[in-house]
């Protein structure tokens, strides 16, 4: 059943009401049962409420997977504040940059997070707006405020100021501020409003088949729609517990995983093929594992499969679109969730049209994805921006290009930007780089295109092999002849190491940047 809160501090009453004593929150030696966690969060709420925090502030998060993060997350969003997620991967600029266009008045982080001081790189930085840093654990500056300090504050504060608070927030407001991170420009805010995080979510449980006795695996970072969206309120929503692992690291996730008898996986193609390969997988018992999210091709999501995670679903969407707008059923068979991700989810309309005239395109068609329904409400302190994202229609321009079957399934095709036109003729780097990956000795495949003075572009694929295989660039193309239209068929192809790839911060694939790293451009 469908929670009736539709506000997060209200949600995690009604759990605590309905799950009193099942486990809410697992990680960092810590464990929370729904009355418990429900009682920490109302604590920190009320040391918040002394701090001065107040309804529409903006309250940063900068740390690992830890409870302490998602405690605070629920005390801002109890207060009517708004909750600003911090890429822990984030450069001195991106931090000056979030934390200053998000007006963040006050910022819970840690000292240190794998390779970051953020005790050092902090102070360095000019926030002429943020009055206070509050340290989780040890090692941070003689200025900051302790974790446990806070907590100390809050005990003149009574419950009746607290519940005044949650009272007075509305399932339009906005939960929470996500930084999306580019490649080329600086990381805009997507607003994310209370219920959508609710309704939206509980949907995308629905499809996986998620119940209250699941226990979510969530390596993946909380500062990501992924993690804090998505994963999060799909098993808040329905009563299940999440299993924090504060950094991925995948021999510890299988012995996590075991431990703590994991149902549900939640985890990108690397961190599926890092679990997949590691030396201890046949050591560990993994027969907990039963369904969840994952993206990729078939084959990536194959090996989540080979885990154990036999239900996984194939899923799609954005930050601005709450998570997902697209989930493959858990019930489909496997064949159809390897190849399709999904239809789009119950208060989500969707469209496929040609991005140059708007016109709405017939199923079997390719063009750009545009969303309806949950989305978010705009960019913070963006108009621009955000009107230039949505249609006459008020439908969100993804960006993306896919095109629906005869039964409303989506086929992902690839960033529009990505398109290369070849000799006058759009093609989609993602149908080419299908037919590359189907040869057994490649294990990546990248295609872009690369500026032709004759074609205007010609298509140029970057290819890691797998381990201890052999293959020349003439024998693949050749490969390609036998699938492929001849346009098709990548006219530069270069073989790297996977270390070797562009990235963002993220661990994302820079795609825009495989041409001038790998091919020298013109002719």
């Amino acid at each position: 059943m469908m929670p009736s809160s539709r506000t997060i501090a209200d949600l995690i009453d009604e759990q605590a009401g309905r799950y009193p004593d099942r486990e809410a929150i697992v990680g960092c030696g810590q464990r929370y049962t729904y009355r418990e966690l429900r009682a920490e969060v109302r604590r920190l709420a009320r040391a918040l409420h002394a701090l001065g925090v107040r309804r529409g502030d903006k309250v940063a998060i900068l740390m690992g997977n830890r409870p302490e993060w998602l405690i605070a997350d629920f005390a801002i969003t109890l207060l009517g504040a708004v909750m600003v997620g911090v890429n822990t991967w984030a450069t001195a600029r991106e931090l000056q940059h979030i934390l200053s266009h998000s007006d963040t008045r006050f910022l819970f982080c840690v000292a240190r997070f794998l390779k970051h001081d953020y005790s050092a790189l902090l102070p360095g930085l000019d926030l002429p707006q943020l009055e206070r840093i509050v340290c989780v654990g040890d090692g941070g500056k003689t200025d900051w405020l302790s974790y446990s300090s806070l907590l100390n504050m809050g005990d003149p504060v009574i419950d009746t100021a607290i519940d005044a608070a949650q009272r007075a927030v509305r399932p339009q407001d906005i939960a929470y501020l996500l930084y999306t991170s580019g490649s080329t420009a600086l990381p805009k805010g997507v607003q994310i409003q209370h219920f959508g995080l609710i309704e939206n979510m509980w949907h995308i449980g629905e499809r996986q088949g998620v119940t209250e006795r699941d226990r979510l695996w969530l390596a993946v970072s909380l500062f990501w729609g992924l993690g804090c969206e998505n994963a999060l309120f799909n098993i808040l929503t329905h009563g299940g517990c999440v299993v924090l692992q504060e950094h991925f690291d995948a021999g510890q996730a299988l012995e996590l995983i075991e431990r703590e008898r994991c149902s549900v996986f939640y985890g990108t193609p690397n961190m599926a093929q890092a679990l997949h390969e590691h030396p201890d997988r046949a050591k560990r018992d993994l027969s907990s594992l039963r369904g969840g999210a994952t993206i990729g091709t078939p084959e990536q999501i194959m090996r989540v499969v080979e885990l154990g995670a036999r239900e996984v679903c194939n899923i799609y969407g954005l930050t601005e679109t709450y998570g997902n707008c697209n989930v493959a059923d858990a019930r489909d068979p496997l064949e159809k969730r390897l190849a399709s991700i999904g239809r789009a989810l119950p208060g989500v309309y969707q469209r496929i049209v040609d991005p140059e005239t708007g016109r709405v395109l017939p199923p079997g068609e390719v063009g750009e994805i545009r969303v309806k329904g949950y989305v978010t409400n705009g960019y913070y302190k963006d108009p621009a921006r955000t009107a230039e994202s949505f249609d006459e229609q008020g439908y969100f321009k993804t960006g993306d290009l896919g095109w629906h079957d005869a039964e409303g399934y989506l086929y992902f095709r690839g960033r529009l930007k990505e398109m290369v036109k070849t000799g006058g003729i759009n093609v989609a780097p993602v149908e080419v780089e299908e037919v590359l990956l189907s040869h057994p000795a490649v294990h990546a495949a990248f295609v872009t295109g690369v500026p032709d003075a004759v074609h205007d572009e010609v298509l140029a694929a970057v290819i890691v092999r797998k381990p201890g295989a052999t293959l020349s660039a003439n024998e693949l193309a050749d490969f390609c002849r036998k699938t492929l239209a001849a346009y098709k068929v990548p006219r530069l192809i270069r073989f790297v190491a996977e270390s070797e790839l562009p990235l963002t911060t993220t661990g994302k694939l820079q795609k825009n940047r495989l041409a001038s790293t790998f091919f020298t451009t013109g002719r």
